[in-house]
């Protein structure tokens, strides 16, 4: 658990943000004219990006490489922890409404980084090798 903790603290810091963001009563900022329709599944795709980053570099860190396992594990607990923000958001915090079209934005933001992730990874070992 220590050594989970050594290697996760920016991505347990990073859950705890996206956790306050995603929860936090918004108001009328939403309905502002700065902002374009479509700019929260954005901003959705964008904080479960980097979740799915650092958590993947951490794992990158602690182990010296990347798993096609272990990166099917980071999308899978990073959808689930989308999924739980959006039961949330629709039967805790009432001022918030669930939304899937989030959790798509999300599984989105999360599949894009892993294919990122594994094809890094899987660049730098062939230019190694």
């Amino acid at each position: 658990m220590r050594s989970f903790l050594r290697y996760q603290k920016l991505t347990l810091g990073w859950a705890l943000f996206v956790l306050v963001i995603c929860n936090m009563p918004m108001g009328e900022v939403g309905k502002s004219p700065r902002f374009f329709a479509g700019f929260d599944k954005l901003v959705h795709c964008g904080l479960f990006f980097v979740f799915n980053i650092l958590s993947t570099y951490g794992i990158i860190r602690q182990q010296r490489n990347l798993r096609w396992l272990n990166a099917v594990k980071v999308l899978v607990i990073t959808i689930a922890f989308g999924a739980v923000i959006e039961l949330l958001q629709l039967y805790v915090f009432t001022w918030r409404s669930g939304d899937w079209n989030d959790l798509f934005a999300d599984s989105v933001g999360a599949g894009m980084a892993t294919f990122g992730s594994i094809l890094t990874v899987t660049l730098i070992s062939d230019e190694k090798n």
